[in-house]
């Protein structure tokens, strides 16, 4: 607040601020006035400025101090000391975290909210991510939709990856962050933006790509899979798929039903229509007149 703008009850209120007693543990906000190699100091509106030394700012072992604090940036630290024995109030970023980031990493937990996060390294089985200083391990198995090898991993290494929050386990001081949720999220979308687009009564191609006791699944291409059931498969019945199918073969299909982003196919429907087909060229052949016309009749008819 500029000085020209404060009124008598903004004085009295920063006089009664700088002479409140401040005791070891509580957490103060401050307004960041000077960064070195090793410390930032903070106006804390007290008649001492508060310091926190650069191994009490983080456990981010990629942070940088001179990147990553700015003049006037506020920060919350709780007291170690009122005194450094320079006249500074000493604090501790880290212990401030602690304390405020687990209320807030619970609140994430609790309102399934998305949050972007940057990966800074890898370890076995996963990759580590900060929040809200805090140090969160993603599983591979959460890092995308398909299985990510281990020699994989470190592809992730400077990504910023959209994640939920799955475990915030502050007791033991576990973070577990997952991205797989979102993921998950945007390719269903554009499913079903695909799925839209098909029309129940489609005739179209598309290949075997797995056999299942149950049936076959079929890849339609963009994307799209849908299942022949083992009773669609054909008009004979059958023990098992494979004794017709074969994966990796190409297929014609008819669309029977779109029902909860699952697209129900069948051969054997195909089949009944090639067949009602041919009944109905016979018909029509029979109909005609010139069906028992006799061999003599046409050559006589073509001028012989």
């Amino acid at each position: 607040m500029a000085e020209e703008n404060m009124t008598m009850a903004d004085f009295e209120e920063e006089i009664n601020r700088s002479f409140r007693k401040i005791e070891v543990g509580d957490i103060l906000t401050g307004s960041v006035v000077g960064v070195s190699d090793d410390m930032i100091t903070l106006d804390l509106g007290y008649y001492a400025p508060g310091v926190i030394y650069l191994e009490d700012i983080t456990e981010d072992s990629k942070f940088s101090i001179k990147r990553d604090v700015e003049i006037g940036q506020e920060i919350s630290a709780t007291v170690v000391s009122t005194d450094d024995g320079k006249g500074n109030i000493k604090l501790s970023k880290k212990q401030a975290t602690q304390v405020l980031a687990w209320d807030k990493l619970e609140e994430l937990l609790n309102s399934e909210e998305y949050i972007d996060v940057k990966v800074v390294e890898t370890v076995k089985g996963g990759a580590i991510a900060f929040v809200e200083g805090v140090r969160g391990f993603i599983p591979a198995s959460k890092l995308s939709l398909e299985y990510v090898e281990e020699a994989d991993l470190d592809s992730f290494i400077g990504k910023t990856l959209k994640v939920r929050v799955i475990t915030a386990d502050k007791d033991n001081k576990k973070l577990v962050l997952s991205a797989k949720e979102y993921l998950k999220e945007i390719a269903d979308k554009e499913r079903a933006g695909k799925i839209s687009n098909l029309e129940v009564g489609l005739v179209t191609e598309g290949v075997v790509e797995s056999i299942q006791n149950y049936g076959a699944f079929i890849n339609l291409g963009n994307g799209l899979s849908g299942l022949v059931h083992i009773s669609q498969i054909c008009n004979q019945r059958i023990a098992h798929p494979s004794s017709v199918l074969k994966v990796g073969e190409k297929v014609k299909v008819k669309i029977t039903a779109i029902k909860d982003g699952k697209i129900s196919l069948s051969m054997k429907a195909l089949e009944e229509i090639a067949a009602t087909e041919i009944t109905e060229e016979k018909i029509e052949y029979e109909s005609d007149g010139e069906a028992s016309t006799s061999l003599a009749d046409l050559l006589k008819k073509a001028g012989f």
